[in-house]
């Protein structure tokens, strides 16, 4: 209860504020309506039909959970209304472009811990490739590689990649070098081969940079995923839903994407993090 209090409290907070800012953003369509109509607007006229409107400016958090309720359980799931036909497309991709980024990260960090010539190189590299907006980049690879042929996944697997590859990197290059200087010094006088000195110490001692780092990978996997899906014309996925809300003013249905694509991200996290606490309780570095 002690923990739970402080976040019912933060929670409880955000919506109060919520709704009043909801109240104030829409109040003026009804202001407007009724200047029109030659009529006054009370308190309560004003607070009920700023909370019910079908296009509000900020809908009120009720309108977005039933927009959530209504495109996760109100829609078959192959309905292209569905935000779990809309999520699955955006997982897809987002779990193609995380396994790149992290095949990616693991293999230049290993690089990187034994080789200073990568060291010196493909570090800066890969800090300036980070600094490079990725609204940029997106359309720029999703243009030159529809010139190619390649469509659908592909590109937005790619550009997952390119985000998530990078938190994957900086932590396990932090993790491999976490070892102790007695602990390498020790395997050196046994003349260990740089393979096992990897795979017995290096290895087992990232772990726990690797799990945090996965975490933060796995989120920017799918951002990148849903950038992706904004400048390519895509009919499915949570960055179609969101580019079709905002072309017909469909607020509600934005913010439902938006919710949408926020717990998949914590689920995503949750795996990530249980994954970590089932391999570091089996290596016996549970916390």
């Amino acid at each position: 209860m002690n923990r739970i209090l402080p976040v019912l409290t933060v929670v409880a907070a955000i919506v109060v504020l919520w709704y009043g800012a909801a109240v104030w953003l829409n109040s003026k369509w009804v202001y407007d309506q009724a200047a029109r109509a030659g009529t006054e607007v009370t308190t309560a006229q004003l607070i009920s039909e700023t909370m019910a409107q079908e296009r509000p400016v900020l809908p009120a958090p009720h309108q977005v959970l039933a927009g959530l309720w209504d495109g996760v359980a109100g829609q078959k799931i192959t309905s292209k209304r569905s935000l779990v036909y809309h999520g699955w497309v955006t997982l897809s991709a987002t779990m193609a472009g995380f396994v790149l980024g992290t095949a990616a990260g693991l293999i230049l960090a290993i690089g990187i811990v034994h080789s200073r010539a990568m060291d010196m190189s493909v570090m800066p590299w890969a800090i300036a490739s980070q600094t490079i907006p990725i609204l940029a980049i997106a359309p720029m690879v999703i243009v030159v590689l529809a010139s190619l042929g390649i469509k659908g996944l592909v590109p937005k697997a790619i550009i997952a990649a390119y985000l998530s590859f990078f938190p994957i990197l900086v932590g396990m290059v932090k993790g491999l070098r976490a070892p102790d200087g007695m602990q390498l010094d020790l395997l050196r006088t046994y003349n260990t081969p740089r393979a096992a000195v990897l795979w017995k110490l290096r290895l087992p001692s990232s772990m726990p940079y690797l799990f945090a780092s996965l975490k933060v990978g796995v989120a920017a996997a799918l951002v990148g995923t849903i950038v992706a899906e904004l400048p390519a014309g895509a009919t499915a996925g949570l960055g179609a839903r969101l580019l079709s809300g905002s072309y017909y003013g469909q607020t509600i249905q934005i913010w439902a994407a938006l919710f949408a694509a926020a717990l998949l991200a914590a689920a995503l996290v949750a795996v990530v993090g249980a994954l970590e606490a089932v391999t570091l309780k089996r290596m016996g570095m549970a916390r």
